[in-house]
């Protein structure tokens, strides 16, 4: 599953829900650059070997890799099942289009995310060459599935530079995986984290789902409880979101509405048991263990969530960079067919006014734990809102007004909070 987006897959990039209804418009087949540096909302240029550079560049890559030895039912990603004669041809495709888009990153990226589909089900032949390719970074990332995990595959990672990995289990109850339609088992999670280890991974992610259609609190506590069990250095925790019209909501449409009612119960046993447990709730649905020699976050859904620019590169992937967002079309014989003959891939473009990325400001940065500074933020908040809240409990401002948090309880409210603090938008 993709994580390049903002709640449930979610470290941001082939989820296209940003792009609102009504503002994109698909450019033709090699139609679309990207925004040229010097032309966006408040850009500004150094010079730099001779040329001028952006002052300040995207620190952030993600790619995804769509392949899937199986779709599971709830899935709304870009992938494709199966297609192992395309996977080298797409990677050419990728490691083309970021030698188009290269001038978009910055000399030194930090991070660098790989999902899918699943990263790891990509042949490895295509996977060492891109992994070889791609910039070197300060956090790398490739999601895996548990049951492609394996003693050589968790080498050649290591090898190519790879430095954290993020396994999604989504959970340790035989049922519920069978509904979810997952093919890795419970002992396929136990397996490949000391095969992880044993390679040399000192940087462990687990993902769990909650809200499965057939849950209990119970069962719940039993995934947490063996997620605990195998020390992993981060957890990510989900409500499930099945889309309307998919065949999972059609099979279990009834059970989902109860589990929606069951949500906030199993929010706060996931928030409970893991910060009694000694992680950090940092974001809505993320949580490291503390360390004192090393900040655990996922840095690259940190740059996300704090507002900074990222180059997304293969098909369905969205980029946000100056002001900016373009989503790449999610047909993958159209992406290699352009970048083949040297055009970028058709795309959805979104421009950002000022307006729209303060909005974002808020809405993302009031999901981590830290006050969020209101500078630059002042027309999106609604004053009369803040101060109900701060009457509420559920958020406060901070030095005079300089920023402004979530309180716990606000935290456990979430989003329907933060809604409340957004003035509204300027027709």
């Amino acid at each position: 599953m993709s994580r390049q987006a903002v709640g449930r897959s979610h470290e941001i990039g082939t989820d296209a829900s940003h792009l609102r209804d009504g503002s994109p418009h698909t450019v033709p087949e090699g139609g679309l650059r990207a925004p040229q540096w010097g032309a966006g909302p408040g850009a500004t240029v150094e010079q730099r070997d001779g040329e001028a550079r952006p002052a300040a560049a995207a620190q952030h890559l993600y790619v995804h890799l769509p392949f899937c030895a199986h779709r599971c039912g709830y899935c709304d990603f870009v992938t494709a099942v199966g297609k192992q004669d395309e996977h080298a041809p797409y990677v050419e495709a990728l490691l083309l289009e970021l030698a188009l888009e290269r001038d978009l990153l910055a000399d030194e990226v930090q991070t660098i995310f790989l999902g899918g589909g699943t990263p790891t089900f990509t042949e490895p032949a295509a996977l060492a060459r891109l992994l070889a390719a791609l910039p070197t970074a300060v956090e790398v990332t490739v999601e895996a599935n548990p049951e492609t995990v394996t003693p050589e595959l968790a080498a050649e990672l290591i090898e190519h530079g790879v430095n954290r990995v993020s396994l999604g289990a989504q959970s340790f109850q035989p049922h519920l995986l069978e509904v979810l339609e997952r093919r890795a088992r419970p002992a396929d999670v136990r397996a490949a984290v000391p095969t992880l280890r044993e390679a040399g991974f000192d940087n462990l992610s687990l993902d769990l789902i909650y809200g499965i259609p057939g849950q209990t609190n119970d069962d719940l506590a039993c995934d947490l409880e063996a997620a605990l069990a195998l020390e992993p250095e981060h957890l990510s925790c989900y409500e499930l979101e099945a889309k309307p019209g998919t065949r999972f909501t059609h099979a279990h449409g009834g059970e989902l509405e109860r589990q929606a009612e069951a949500m906030e119960g199993y929010f706060e046993t996931v928030v409970e048991t893991l910060t009694a447990a000694g992680y950090r709730w940092y974001e809505t649905a993320n949580f490291c263990r503390r360390d004192p020699d090393r900040d655990l976050r996922a840095h690259h859904n940190l740059g996300y969530w704090l507002g900074n620019d990222y180059l997304g590169l293969g098909v369905g992937a969205v980029s946000t960079v100056r002001g900016a967002r373009w989503r790449n079309a999610p047909s993958i014989a159209r992406y290699m067919s352009a970048l083949t003959r040297g055009d970028r891939p058709p795309r959805e473009l979104e421009p950002l006014g000022a307006d729209v990325q303060a909005r974002e400001r808020v809405l993302l940065g009031l999901r981590l734990d830290k006050p969020l500074a209101t500078a630059g933020l002042r027309d999106a908040l609604d004053a009369d809102a803040i101060e109900r809240l701060e009457r509420l409990g559920l958020a406060r401002l901070l030095d005079d007004g300089a920023a402004i948090e979530l309180t716990p309880r606000g935290r456990f409210l979430g989003g329907g909070v933060t809604a409340e603090l957004l003035a509204d938008s300027p027709s």
